[in-house]
């Protein structure tokens, strides 16, 4: 299928039914005495079975065969550059600021699972609480190779490249601007429509991400449900050596089959991959003085066991106004008990106009401060208020509650900027005793 034939259905949280050829989809029931096309039914269940209706996910597949005929004797192989939490190197020191310029490209051949690199770990995958954040380097497609995660479901960022996800329920390309979040459990290949390819991926290993509760703000704005996009039916049915990758607690291990164990032709439910172009993102903002708190610009959010406070929030920032009057319009200074990773797909971010380049990441564990550099600061304090549009910018955020560790590849390998804390040195000392504005 090329590429411009894709097709995809839209809404956040659906229950979709789609298939692949005609009268694959049973009507009226989910698991009748033999299927048409002689398909075997199998439920994949995202959530527990007594989950509350209006958390509970399942998808009911269509396929050719069975999923116990996509598994045999598992191996156990070393994905060096792949960590799980929890990862606590005692070599390695996790407090401070950090910032990183972008990973660079090896020359290697490197596929969706080989290529990827984490940056932190947060919670512990073995009670599915936390999250990890890698950055992943991709050149090489997939060849009769899959791959599914037993411990999280993946939310994937786009900085460079353009990338297809195939699915057992459907065919993902993905491109910057674009996100994507393949759920726990879900078997895929990924190919490189455009190479090299890199992004950021953030795996979450506690509750799915959902769209954030608007409160006072309403229906409409912020990720409004219609531009998200999930993919329509599509099978193969290859006989060909393959393999299946597993990542569980951590571990990674493998098995050989003889088949593409993309066999769904139909299938209904709401547990699916999906899509969302982030330059639908609507922000909301201050019109008339002072700053809201970041969170106005949540796209999802993965709830813990405490309200309000997330495992984890992706938050975006991208082109916006800023009309605020006698304000500080940049992000404050700030300490936290959410700890912060962000990364920019493009352009500058203006609280860093230097040093945070595209395909860069920064980290702010909880309650170290951070905010404006000296430029910064002084360009916002002293500027003409007059209405500002912020134009090609895009950063983003993944925020949790839990403290980010990180790797030795992080602290050793990746290209750390070892004077990024200097980057406030230069703020100075403006009070006098004198009243009045300095």
């Amino acid at each position: 299928m090329a590429a411009n034939e894709l097709q995809y259905m839209p809404g956040f949280g659906n229950d979709f039914e789609t298939e692949a050829l005609p009268g694959a989809l049973p009507q009226g029931m989910n698991s009748p005495q033999k299927c048409n096309y002689g398909l075997y039914g199998e439920q994949l269940s995202g959530t527990a079975f007594t989950a509350p209706s209006h958390q509970n996910e399942r998808t009911w597949c269509y396929r050719i065969r069975p999923s116990v005929k996509h598994t045999g004797r598992f191996r156990k192989i070393d994905m060096p550059y792949w960590k799980s939490a929890p990862h606590i190197d005692p070599d390695v020191v996790s407090l401070g600021q950090y910032r990183w310029d972008p990973v660079p490209h090896t020359g290697e051949d490197l596929t969706w699972i080989t290529g990827m690199r984490t940056m932190t770990t947060a919670g512990d995958v073995n009670t599915q609480v936390g999250m990890a954040s890698h950055v992943y380097l991709v050149t090489k497609s997939m060849q009769d190779a899959y791959f599914f995660s037993a411990d999280s479901e993946l939310l994937v960022v786009p900085q460079e490249g353009k990338l297809r996800f195939c699915t057992e329920l459907g065919l993902i390309d993905l491109e910057p601007k674009e996100i994507a979040v393949i759920p726990r459990g879900l078997i895929y290949r990924v190919e490189v429509l455009e190479g090299p390819a890199r992004g950021f991926v953030c795996e979450n290993y506690g509750q799915k991400f959902e769209l954030p509760g608007r409160g006072p703000i309403g229906a409409n704005c912020m990720a409004n449900r219609r531009d998200f996009k999930t993919p329509v039916a599509w099978y193969e049915d290859r006989e060909v050596p393959s393999t299946v990758t597993v990542k569980w607690c951590g571990q990674f291990h493998t098995c050989d089959i003889g088949h593409s164990p993309l066999d769904v032709v139909a299938w209904h439910g709401n547990y699916a991959p999906v899509k969302y172009d982030l330059r639908t993102y609507c922000p909301v903002g201050a019109i008339l003085f002072d700053h809201p708190d970041p969170s106005i610009f949540t796209v999802l959010t993965a709830p813990s066991g405490v309200p309000g406070t997330a495992n984890i929030d992706f938050v975006l920032f991208r082109e916006r106004w800023m009309v605020a009057e006698n304000t500080f319009r940049p992000p404050w200074y700030h300490r936290n008990i959410m700890s912060e990773l962000m990364g920019n797909i493009y352009g500058q971010y203006d609280a860093k106009p230097q040093g945070f380049v595209p395909g860069g990441m920064s980290l702010h564990n909880m309650m170290l401060p951070h905010g404006p550099d000296r430029d910064a600061f002084e360009h916002a304090s002293n500027m003409e208020l007059k209405p500002q549009k912020l134009n090609e910018t895009m950063s983003f955020m993944f925020e949790t509650r839990f403290p980010q560790h990180l790797t030795r590849f992080a602290a050793k390998e990746a290209p750390l900027q070892d004077d990024y804390v200097d980057c406030w040195g230069g703020l100075e000392k403006k009070f006098d005793g004198t009243p009045g504005v300095k």
